[in-house]
């Protein structure tokens, strides 16, 4: 990942990579997933550090990423009170008529390249990552489809 400057275009490793989605959000990080087919596995991550603002939908395609313009860094830097170390902005297919403007500030940011599956493999290496939600046979029938099972004191 090249960026070229706090507020440039970001420029992604080469690859295919049309399919988007949020795979984690909390109050430490924003964590966006692309591949070709997210039915399986995606390869690539943008892990935003300490998020404060954003706008993107939650599933999108082919985004395209793009220096923010003036007026969407005087946007986020009214809601925050500063300019913020990371802004980043992109214009994606989010299914409806026009693509979708989108824009995330964080403290940090960071590029992951990793095979991750989002599916259980009972043949995957030690090192092999899985989507948050992917449980193994065993976490699936002590947990159950409610959480943990009850014990009995």
């Amino acid at each position: 990942m090249d960026v070229e400057g706090a507020h440039a275009a970001i420029r992604l490793p080469e690859g295919n990579r049309w399919d988007w989605d949020v795979i984690a959000w909390d109050g430490g990080q924003l964590r966006l997933a692309a591949g070709y087919d997210l039915a399986y596995h995606h390869d690539l991550e943008l892990v935003f550090g300490d998020p404060f603002f954003v706008c993107c939908p939650g599933t999108f395609h082919d985004p395209v990423f793009r220096a923010p313009t003036a007026e969407e860094l005087l946007r986020v830097t009214r809601q925050v009170g500063e300019e913020p170390a990371v802004v980043v902005a992109f214009e994606a297919d989010a299914g409806g008529q026009e693509p979708v403007s989108c824009l995330i500030a964080a403290e940090r940011f960071e590029v992951v390249r990793e095979s991750v599956l989002r599916y259980w493999r009972e043949d995957a290496g030690p090192d092999q990552r899985f989507a948050p939600w992917v449980r193994s046979p065993d976490q699936q029938v002590a947990s159950g489809p409610a959480g943990p099972l009850p014990t009995t004191d």
